[in-house]
């Protein structure tokens, strides 16, 4: 255990772990000092020189945000001198400094006005040539230098969290400016994370440019409901004149420590706008459940809506269908034979502190941006070694990853066979296991997979000394055909070794509706009632429904996330029609409210007892998430058998990976006005040669039982002949394995 260095912060005893600095011990001592560009998440700016402090018997002030104390020494944070040296910093942070605070976006909310009053700067001792500054319409970001104060928090963050480094500092003493880096326009996976930390209104959202100050507006605290990473967020919603209702106009986080995509930032208008109750069209949809064979719905409802749907199914003797969850469900099932556990043991605070992480069978910065944050967390912050096995490299991981593995399409059992026995080689494991690995064919699996022997010795090296490892798990292994096998030679690797796993869910409550539901495998039978789903009768919150429900702004009810943990949403937008409670109702099973069955989930598969109300939801002055509760651990038999490896599959001529953009993820994102929709199928220039089509063809792709047309783009970052087909506007099975043989042609119209 690392020694604590003991001193004192005007006069208070207070103790630092080694790497931890005076401002950092200040904060968790609830003891105050001043910053401007100073953020938790990612190392100090150390740009504004207002968080300085007096050390005794050193000469002149100390930055408290980079130094770390030494044992003994009496730090001041406050006296006249401080006082004075913060209040000149602050005067030339003022200096021509436009007084456009009434218009500003910022007002109310900002550290500039907020630090002009506390220092109590009520004239102006300097001043400076005034310089003409062009405002940059970046698009869903403005970027105005006027405002801007050079605190650099926005470069930090890009660069230390998301990881697109798309920004930087052009230096020029008094002209300095924020510039897209290496580019004339901004290149980057918009975020807006750079607005979230700006402290003045120099970075906006173009969108909610001019339309409300920060006072006027409503804070709704929810979760993100676009993918399993479980974001906190706040929907911002104000009342729009006499005759007309709430609308979202913002989405803010507490940036201090947490992160948002920009799916969840600007991708909240996916509200259902239902004026009043069709009560014929809820006769009909009660009547339709009534006479169902079975329900089919998405993940993407809460783990209350999942509860009630499986009330229904033992009422009405139906069957449940959701591919997505019924293949998520079979592989933790047997993830759970060998490890004994019912839940995955990883979280994202996991991957933050780890110092090497292997990452397969995801393209991950789009699957799940919230674990390609902490990745690049865990790789600007710890040097951590990371490792990316995929069949197509993702430039967007280009800024982290240590080392890629390319392997071969469909050989994904194969590959974590060769991970798990490269891994635990010279372990003690039992007789049968040692079997398992003495029989593989490892010259056959390396040529199949095309994963060298040099590969993995690379891999072993770089995390010999790694003492927090994680093993991050997509949904290429989730869906594969050889799952089950594939979840028990995962489980091992954390079994015997020091390696966390995380397993990604597909969707926002995949992992939750696994919980809760007892799933049937889908079939093409007729009398199917489709819940955010394909059906004969559609009860959905997208257009086209035979009954219209709120969508998940729209509902109070919970998720849970990648980290195991059940996080509540609220109501930011209100709902004029029917809930699935009401059907529910209808059929004899009654709650006053949706939320009246929190307390009741599935206690036997880690839920606890508690009423919705009772379920705290924010983050604490130091960062503490306090939302929901973690799952109950939950211990299973381990008597799972490892099968021998099965032939490995081949993936010949032109393959199509289903893979969303940047931003997009679903139909709900789909039908958001901010988000770019690139619909085109985008590959390489091999590809392209290979289906003999070109830029800017309109192709039809055909696979399985499908056939649709796309427009085709060359891709300069993508190699092979692999090409990346969005599934964001086209509601289809997210269970499927992504990777389809497919076949190309282009369309001539006549």
């Amino acid at each position: 255990m690392d020694k604590m260095i003991n001193f004192t912060i005007d006069g208070i005893s207070v103790e630092a772990k080694k790497g931890e600095s005076i401002l950092t011990v200040a904060r968790k001592n609830d003891i105050y000092i001043p910053t401007m560009c100073y953020i938790s998440k990612t190392t100090p700016c150390a740009s504004c020189r207002m968080c300085v402090v007096e050390a005794k018997d050193v000469e002149g002030f100390v930055l408290s945000c980079n130094t770390p104390p030494t044992e003994g020494i009496e730090i001041t944070t406050n006296s006249a001198e401080l006082e004075n040296e913060r209040t000149n910093i602050m005067k030339l942070y003022d200096v021509n400094h436009p007084l456009e605070c009434g218009v500003c976006d910022k007002s109310g909310e900002c550290d500039l006005q907020n630090k002009t009053l506390e220092f109590g700067v009520s004239q102006q001792n300097f001043s400076a040539r005034e310089q003409h500054r062009k405002i940059e319409n970046w698009g869903l970001i403005n970027y105005d230098p006027t405002l801007c104060i050079m605190c650099e928090k926005c470069v930090h963050v890009c660069n230390e969290v998301i990881g697109d480094d798309a920004i930087d500092v052009k230096f020029g003493g008094y002209s300095s400016t924020i510039i897209p880096k290496n580019n004339d326009t901004l290149d980057c996976t918009y975020c807006g994370e750079c607005i979230a930390v700006c402290p003045v209104g120099a970075l906006v959202s173009s969108n909610f440019q001019y339309s409300a100050n920060a006072w006027e507006l409503t804070r709704v605290p929810a979760t993100c409901a676009h993918c399993s990473g479980g974001c906190s967020l706040e929907y911002e919603t104000r009342h729009l004149g006499i005759n007309g209702g709430d609308s979202i106009l913002r989405v803010k986080n507490n940036f201090e420590y947490t992160s948002l995509c920009g799916a969840g930032r600007f991708g909240f208008d996916f509200s259902n706008n239902v004026l009043n109750k069709d009560e014929a069209a809820f006769r009909k949809a009660v009547e339709a459940v009534k006479n169902a064979k079975a329900i089919r719905f998405s993940s993407m409802i809460t783990n209350e809506e999942a509860h009630i749907l499986e009330l229904l199914k033992d009422k009405l003797d139906i069957k449940l269908f959701n591919e997505d969850a019924r293949k998520f469900k079979e592989f933790m099932s047997a993830y759970s034979s060998v490890s004994a556990k019912k839940h995955h043991s990883g979280s994202l605070d996991a991957v933050k502190q780890c110092d090497a992480a292997v990452v397969i069978g995801s393209r991950i910065a789009t699957d799940n941006p919230a674990l390609r944050y902490a990745l690049t967390t865990a790789s600007k912050h710890n040097g951590a070694k990371i490792l990316y096995a995929h069949p197509v490299e993702d430039a967007l991981m280009q800024n982290t990853v240590t080392q890629f593995i390319k392997y071969e399409v469909g050989t994904e059992e194969g590959v974590i066979a060769l991970f798990a026995n490269a891994i635990l080689k010279d372990l003690d494991l039992s007789e049968d296991e040692r079997a398992f690995f003495d029989e593989l064919d490892l010259g056959y699996l390396e040529a199949e997979t095309n994963v060298g022997d040099d590969e993995l010795a690379l891999m072993i090296k770089s995390f010999n000394r790694a003492a927090k490892r994680v093993l991050i798990v997509g949904n290429d292994l989730i869906s594969h055909e050889r799952s089950s096998n594939i979840a028990k030679l995962a489980a091992m690797i954390e079994k015997y070794t020091d390696f966390s796993i995380i397993i990604v869910p597909n969707e926002v409550n995949t992992l939750g509706v696994s919980l809760i539901c007892n799933l049937d495998k889908d079939e093409e039978i007729s009398n199917v009632v489709g819940y955010n789903a394909k059906g004969d009768f559609v009860i959905s919150s997208l257009a086209g429904a035979d009954l219209a429900v709120p969508a998940l702004n729209q509902q109070e009810g919970t998720f849970v996330s990648i980290d195991n943990k059940v996080l509540p949403t609220n109501v930011a937008l209100s709902f004029k029609g029917y809930t699935l409670n009401d059907i529910a109702a209808a059929h004899g099973i009654v709650k006053e409210t949706t939320v009246d069955y929190t307390k009741e989930l599935n206690t036997e598969a880690g839920f606890k007892n508690i009423d919705f109300d009772s379920l705290e939801n924010f983050l604490s002055a130091h960062g503490d998430d306090v939302r929901g509760y973690l799952l109950d651990e939950v211990e299973c038999e381990s008597n799972g058998k490892l099968e021998s490896v099965s032939e490995l599959p081949e993936f010949n001529g032109t393959v199509i990976y289903h893979s969303n953009p940047v931003l997009q993820f679903n139909a709900y994102t789909n039908i958001t006005k901010q988000l770019e929709k690139d619909t085109s199928l985008r590959g390489s220039a091999q590809f392209a040669a290979a289906a003999k089509i070109s830029d800017g063809d309109e192709v039809e792709i055909s696979f399985g039982k499908r056939s649709i047309n796309r427009k085709f783009k060359l891709d300069s970052e993508l190699k092979g002949t692999i090409a990346l087909n969005p599934t964001f506007d086209d509601v289809s099975d997210a269970s499927r394995y992504k990777f389809e043989k497919s076949k190309i042609v282009r369309v001539i119209h006549e």
